[in-house]
């Protein structure tokens, strides 16, 4: 077994933040469809603005994703490469 528990602690930090219903839709949405903005993601949810905006705040301080500016518009992406593993599978049906 492998003791260096600093990895662990990571990983464990990561699954908490995905560990919310709300979270797990946006980023599972944000992977099917390349990315989207907030304005999409509440017709979606149908959810205020201001839950998804601090249910992405929570996804951006873990890396988890990112945004782009584009004039007024922020287009969400998913930037953690184990998230993008991880959430096909899931989601798989086996």
């Amino acid at each position: 077994m492998d003791n260096d528990f600093n990895k662990y602690n990571e990983a464990a930090e990561m699954l908490k933040i995905l560990a919310h219903p709300v979270r797990l839709c946006i980023v599972k949405g944000l992977l099917e469809n390349g990315g989207c903005n907030v304005s999409h993601m509440q017709e979606c949810l149908g959810a205020p603005q201001s839950t998804i905006s601090q249910h992405l705040q929570k996804l951006r301080s873990a890396g988890i994703v990112t945004g782009s500016r584009n004039g007024l518009e922020i287009k969400y992406t998913v930037s953690d490469e184990r998230v993008k593993v991880l959430l096909p599978i899931l989601f798989s049906k086996n």
